[in-house]
């Protein structure tokens, strides 16, 4: 019976098989296209990939379907094999004559729902295709605030399979922020987190910023802005779980940030492998930096700080292959870290592409290459690149790609751009016991595509009107050096404090460096002219001042910075010195100044600075300075006096002096009132003195000790942050003015 079954299922296998064989003997001698009206018999000869004379088998006629079907040009496709000839009968798609996004008026924004579109005028059009298409654009739309747009696409046929496509689009209003909450284990209070994030809460009064816009790009700029603030907290296992947006009315949203810190780790022992012909000496630096960091709390900034001093050394010892490498243990909350330095197999840069930079020229990325074609691939130098690259702050993403090359041996980097936005318009406004200022600012941070700085910014007072127009390159002639250009016209109306009134004139140009790690240097001439009037209440020795002047300054400053960060430190220092010398000046004044300001943490949470300022203005020809040039105590430096009320005394004037020093101590205090998330608390001492007239011998020079003690509020309002401070001076001067009470709000439109 076996048997019997084996022969019946084996004349079954060999009748089929047969059967397959006689469909697939056809020997294609002919092929003939059928239905074609705009694609040309040949091109749909070339989708098919049929050759004459090719044997074609019931398989290979499913592969020529799909070969045509993937050209996109056709609604249906048809194969038949007859007497020798391949017939391929085809329907074919309509042809978009046009495409128009109605309803949106910006070009900008057309511009960005319009990219990276399937269907395009003269493409085949399809429904698949067109669904696609809207999903893309809503998803776009939303990235860019649009929460609720409507697109609602309109076909209008034409002849010949021919149509025009319409999308009428009701974008409605932009999604506003109403709130923005961080929740969880946040350690840090909202008022804090708030100024790291870039998003910001609406406000009817806010009509030039668009930060207050739901945006998605914004919120993971966010994110990334939160856990690298986190990470350098020393919270390294810190996550941002979630933020997503909560609807609280019909178009505004509540934007939530789930945080969790987890516990605060700190370094503990750090180490350093090195291959063979590397010698231990020649990083004595870095071991004595591991020293330094045991026990202080973990910092992606200290670690970014040991990999670039090992990265520095090993390049210099001509070592041009190595990577280095990090492993990493956590014990409690101590950190052990074990850094190598890894010899990689060696590669030349056969090509280095770079795609999406539409609007930035090429030399100017090319520009913070540090590999080139024809060099050794060097994975510390390719790295460095991209974030050289990053810190231009043209680019909304930046992806590298290392490849193989077309040559054995050799790589290609391939660096993907997507660009963004890089004008800046800002208004802002202040008010307090000092007076009012109002700000208004237009910059563009990559002019032509040139990397080059263009700001433009105009600031009032109650005493004076400022206008400034600059031009920054930030490498000039590719020379690392930056060259900035600026003209700007200042009215000073200090008559009715001070008994003059100054309109000043002129333009400057400057270069400036980094001539050493953290140690930067400028160098630039300041060209102005001014005219300075007295009203009757001066003087007769101020009003011999009364006149036009022209002055010329060469100006010399360097700036020693090692703090942590550049907005809100909380570790590291920033020393400056700068001085103006006459060149060619009526008064010959020359302007000494020195600003050194240092910062720690005394405990968790806390800020603790101390800072000193000394300044001096004298003419070196013997003559008297400027009223406009004489010195004034900073009002942030001296609370609990007037500003610019205390020092020599001309009369009913207050003239400044040609002496001035001060010096500050204050300490936030993180434990009062620790539950409140918007107020923050400081304890603060400032002295300070002024002194010196050069222009009379009889006149009190105002020499003597300005002390005071006090208590700062800072308080993060819905209209913007208010800081107020109770100040009690403990020593000061018989014609000094105080002023106990001192608070200043502001806020940006």
């Amino acid at each position: 019976m076996f048997k019997i079954l084996q022969k019946f299922f084996f004349i079954i296998f060999f009748s089929f098989y047969l059967g397959i064989s006689n469909t697939a003997a056809e020997i294609v001698k002919n092929i003939k296209v059928i239905g074609n009206e705009r694609v040309s018999s040949e091109t749909i000869k070339i989708f098919s990939s049929v050759s004459i004379n090719d044997d074609i088998d019931i398989l290979e006629t499913n592969t020529i379907l799909k070969n045509i079907y993937e050209s996109n040009f056709f609604e249906s496709v048809s194969i038949e094999i007859k007497e020798n000839t391949l017939f391929i009968k085809v329907i074919e798609k309509p042809v978009i004559v046009n495409i128009n996004y109605n309803g949106v008026k910006s070009k900008e924004l057309r511009n960005e729902i319009s990219k990276d579109r399937i269907l395009k005028p003269r493409s085949s059009y399809d429904e698949i295709s067109l669904q696609n298409d809207i999903e893309k654009m809503k998803n776009k739309l939303q990235e860019l605030g649009y929460y609720f747009a409507i697109i609602d696409p309109i076909i209008e046929n034409l002849e010949n399979k021919k149509l025009n496509l319409d999308y009428n689009i009701t974008l409605g209003e932009k999604s506003k922020i109403k709130k923005i909450s961080f929740i969880g284990n946040k350690i840090f209070k909202d008022k804090k987190l708030k100024n790291i994030i870039v998003s910001e809460e609406y406000k009817f009064w806010k009509f030039i910023s668009g930060k207050k816009y739901l945006n998605e790009n914004i919120i993971s700029l966010d994110e990334r802005l939160l856990r690298n603030f986190y990470l350098n907290k020393g919270y390294k296992n810190v996550t941002i779980n979630s933020s997503f947006a909560k609807i609280i009315n019909d178009n505004e949203f509540e934007l939530i940030f789930n945080i969790d810190a987890r516990n605060k780790i700190f370094f503990n022992n750090i180490d350093f492998t090195l291959p063979v012909d590397f010698l231990r000496e020649d990083f004595r630096d870095v071991f004595d930096f591991f020293s330094d960091l045991k026990n202080e709390p973990y910092s992606l900034n200290k670690i970014n700080e040991i990999v670039e001093k090992i990265e520095i050394i090993a390049l210099s010892e001509k070592f041009e292959t190595v990577k280095v490498n990090i492993d990493e243990e956590i014990l409690d909350n101590k950190l052990n870290l074990e850094f190598s330095i890894v010899e990689s197999e060696k590669f030349f840069v056969d090509r280095i592409n770079i795609f999406g930079n539409n609007i930035t020229q090429e030399s100017v990325i090319r520009n913070k290459l540090l590999i080139d074609e024809g060099d050794l691939f060097n994975d510390i130098l390719y790295s460095k690149s991209i974030n050289n690259i990053k810190s231009l702050n043209f680019f909304k993403s930046i992806d590298g790609e290392v490849i193989d090359g077309n040559e054995k041996g050799t790589k290609t980097i391939n660096i993907q751009l997507v660009e963004k936005a890089t004008g800046e318009i800002a208004l802002g406004a202040g008010a307090g016991t000092a007076g009012a200022t109002v700000g208004f600012s237009v910059k563009e941070n990559n002019f032509l595509g040139k990397g080059i700085g263009l700001d433009s910014s105009i600031t009032l007072t109650e005493e004076t009107i400022r206008g400034k127009f600059s031009v920054d390159n930030p490498n000039f002639r590719n020379s690392d050096k930056s060259i900035q250009f600026n003209v700007q016209a200042m009215e000073m109306d200090r008559t009715e404090t001070f008994g003059y009134k100054s309109n000043k004139v002129g333009m400057s140009v400057g270069t400036g460096f980094e001539y050493y790690k953290n140690l930067d240097f400028g160098l630039g001439f300041d060209n102005f002219y001014e005219k300075i009037s007295t009203d009757g209440s001066a003087s007769a020795l101020q009003k011999t001042q009364d006149g036009n002047y022209w002055d010329t300054f060469l100006n010399v400053n360097l700036k020693y910075d090692t703090r942590n960060f550049t907005y809100d430190p909380t570790d590291g220092f920033i020393s400056y010195y700068s001085i103006n010398l006459p060149v060619l000046s009526d008064t010959n004044t020359l302007t000494n100044t020195y600003d050194y300001k240092f910062y720690t943490e005394l405990f968790e949470n806390n800020v603790t600075t101390a800072s000193i300022l000394l300044k001096t203005a004298n003419s070196i020809s013997g003559d008297n300075i400027k009223l406009s040039e004489r010195l004034y105590i900073p009002s942030r430096r001296l609370r609990g006096f007037e500003s610019g009320k205390i020092g020599p005394k001309d009369g009913s004037d207050y003239i400044g002096g040609n002496y001035m020093t001060a010096a500050n101590i204050s300490t936030t205090l993180p434990k009062l009132f620790s539950d409140n998330e918007y107020i923050d608390f400081v304890l603060f001492f400032d002295a300070a003195n002024i002194w010196g007239v050069d222009y009379s011998s009889s006149i009190n020079d105002g020499n003597g000790l300005r002390s005071s003690v006090g208590l700062g509020v800072d308080w993060y309002t819905p209209i913007g942050p208010l800081n107020f401070s109770f100040a009690h001076p403990i020593t000061k001067e018989d014609n000094d003015i105080e002023e106990t009470f001192r608070f200043n709000i502001g806020t940006t439109f």
